[in-house]
């Protein structure tokens, strides 16, 4: 949806609607709803930051183009903020994790430098070595007894 506005800063109730093509009621009602938080002035009248506009498009986009009613659009929004927060939270352990990675990498010596150390193998025992000829007859009679019990 375009908007006229082009400069930053706040704007009045009057100037939003007639923006907008909305009634000023409609705008109270969001507010009411709490779909709109509009700061206040000192003699108590409504102003819009650019960020409220933005938040109103939306909010006109949901109602007008896609039909969802203000309940909904209450849902939707609410949706909506958590999804942003667990983004951020999201990107806040990525950072955390990185860091953590690079530090503990500059730490370790260079002859260990990968994320998990290798361990060497250990043989407990004899390693038992087998012929061919055995193993074959042993496959041989194990295919013999199977063959056995299906009879």
């Amino acid at each position: 949806m375009a908007t006229k506005r082009r400069s930053k800063g706040a704007y009045m109730i009057s100037s939003v609607a007639e923006m907008y093509a909305i009634h000023p009621q409609t705008l109270r009602l969001y507010e009411r709803e709490g779909l709109l938080r509009p700061s206040r002035s000192d003699g108590n009248t409504r102003l819009y930051t650019d960020e409220d506009l933005e938040r109103l498009e939306f909010i006109l986009n949901l109602a007008r183009d896609l039909g969802v009613n203000i309940a909904g659009i209450a849902i939707i929004l609410q949706m909506r903020e958590r999804m942003e927060q667990m983004n951020a939270d999201m990107q806040n352990f990525v950072s955390y994790m990185r860091d953590e990675m690079l530090s503990r990498m500059q730490q370790q010596p260079r002859s260990e430098s990968g994320l998990v150390p290798m361990r060497r193998p250990v043989l407990v025992g004899k390693p038992v070595i087998m012929k061919a000829a055995v193993v074959k007859s042993t496959v041989v009679k194990a295919a013999a007894v199977k063959q056995a019990k299906k009879r």
